[in-house]
């Protein structure tokens, strides 16, 4: 499999406080070569807002660099693909906590133990779904206490 990077990773690469990784790009994503640009992206800053984090002191990348028409989740082979470029990526940028955003992120990263690693759902599903916005929000506040 050949490996298309329509989004690599963004944002500051100098040993951040902070990696966010998320599953795939979507379209706003493509469009603009960054990741977390669309409704999802504008939802997760307002939360680094609230604990004050700016967007740009932290990395954002996805497990899969490329897009998918029509959204679709990621097939095993594309991450399996991918886990290779995502490990290089999280080695250089030398973050001190990697934040999983979703399933994606959360069954699929490898834990290594010189990183500490926080699972929060997804910003789309924290977005749409009440129980996920409430275990979004704690895992926010709980992410603060420990910057």
């Amino acid at each position: 499999m050949r490996l298309k990077i329509d989004c690599p990773g963004h944002g500051n690469r100098n040993n951040p406080k902070l990696m966010f990784i998320g599953e795939r790009p979507g379209a706003k994503e493509l469009e603009t070569g960054h990741p977390f640009v669309g409704r999802a992206g504008k939802f997760l800053d307002k939360q680094l807002e609230k604990i004050g984090i700016k967007r740009q002191e932290c990395y954002i990348t996805n497990v899969v660099k490329s897009y998918a028409k029509d959204n679709v989740p990621p097939t095993e082979e594309e991450i399996k693909a991918y886990l290779p470029v995502l490990e290089k990526e999280i080695a250089q940028v030398g973050p001190k906590i990697i934040v999983l955003l979703g399933k994606t992120a959360s069954k699929n990263v490898p834990v290594k133990g010189a990183y500490t690693y926080i699972e929060l759902p997804h910003p789309s599903a924290a977005m749409r779904f009440t129980k996920q916005r409430i275990k979004f929000e704690q895992g926010m506040r709980e992410l603060a206490k420990l910057l």
